[in-house]
């Protein structure tokens, strides 16, 4: 029985502590109505557009006011790519898909 109950608490408790700790350092949040246009015109200006579009909030000692992320941009090319820009909306980096 106590074997069964050990079982049972690492089945339930384990996996929902994961859940806690993932979902607490994620910093991750959809870019603002006012941040939109101004990420659109910056991918635009380096080739891309469309992608899945956030604000990553992590502070770095590379990105210490955080980065936006666009994943799976269309670029010229017709590849896809995945491309950080600074708070000022200039290109860090472009990486293919």
């Amino acid at each position: 029985m106590r074997l069964t109950m050990s079982l049972l608490a690492m089945t339930v408790v384990l996996p929902a502590a994961a859940v806690l700790t993932t979902t607490a350092t994620a910093k991750d949040r959809p870019i603002t109505d006012q941040e939109r246009p101004k990420l659109e015109a910056a991918l635009k200006e380096a080739g891309c557009s469309g992608g899945k579009m956030e604000f990553d909030d992590d502070k770095t000692a590379a990105h210490p006011n955080g980065k936006f992320e666009v994943d799976d941009a269309t670029c010229q090319d017709g590849k896809k790519y995945d491309l950080t820009f600074d708070p000022n909306f200039k290109v860090l980096t472009k990486k293919a898909d």
